[in-house]
């Protein structure tokens, strides 16, 4: 039996881009799902969803735009979406973070990018959704369990459990978190923090650690103003309040 291809949605209107990323993709070994409108892209999502790993999502589309696209993904699915945008305002990146976006390219763009951010975000994903015995039963021990006051995050079947219930987070999501636990009473500079997750250099005026922080805190369902479980030190970065024990 061979080994398993994953399976990359490309979404975008202009077909010499789809056509430039898909040759580049298609030499990584990924099997490549074509889609030029957000109608074609519906009809993906609901036809083959469960077999997508990643998707390269434009904002800009004929018949609807990326970010309903994205919310569409994110209410059923947690693979990796990279948002593929011509706009280069804050804004609208920081809009695509907030509906659950985990990265973002801005056009016109080197395919040697793509290529290593998509590599970036599967490594993430597959080691998220690596099955294996602990995800069924998941062994608490101290090394790879973390438990706060209701919230019980588990790094080896990569579960996050609040109040008994699972909160489903993306891959992204989940490395924040752990890294804020790992690093439990200690203070995580948002620097530190982008370069340890995303594993690139940390540029001044970044909001994607802000951004993800915020959608981090929805899932666990924190205040705004005095969130009980990622703290912010102002000026400094963020921290979970407790010791890891």
């Amino acid at each position: 039996m061979g080994e398993y291809k994953l399976n990359i949605l490309i979404v975008d209107d202009e077909i010499e881009i789809v056509e430039l990323v898909e040759l580049y993709l298609l030499n990584e070994n990924y099997t490549i799902f074509k889609c030029y409108s957000g109608l074609e892209a519906m009809k993906t999502i609901e036809n083959k969803g469960a077999q997508i790993d990643l998707a390269l999502l434009d904002i800009m589309l004929p018949d609807m735009d990326g970010f309903h696209i994205c919310k569409i993904i994110r209410d059923k699915y947690t693979f990796p979406i990279i948002m593929l945008t011509a706009k280069v305002q804050d804004i609208d990146k920081i809009n695509g973070l907030m509906i659950g976006a985990d990265d973002y390219i801005t056009k016109p763009f080197n395919p040697l990018v793509v290529v290593a951010k998509v590599r970036a975000q599967l490594r993430r994903y597959t080691k998220y959704n690596v099955k294996s015995e602990s995800e069924i039963e998941p062994e608490m021990d101290a090394e790879n369990v973390f438990e706060y006051d209701g919230l019980i995050i588990n790094n080896k079947s990569h579960q996050c459990m609040l109040y008994d219930k699972e909160v489903l987070l993306t891959p992204i999501e989940f490395k924040i978190l752990w890294v804020l636990c790992e690093n439990g009473g200690t203070v995580v500079s948002a620097e530190a923090l982008f370069e340890n997750v995303w594993g690139e250099k940390y540029l001044d005026c970044n909001n994607t650690v802000m951004v993800h922080i915020r959608r981090l805190r929805e899932k666990l369902q924190e205040p705004s103003r005095n969130p009980k479980f990622v703290k912010t030190v102002w000026g400094v970065g963020y921290k979970i309040e407790a010791e890891k024990k």
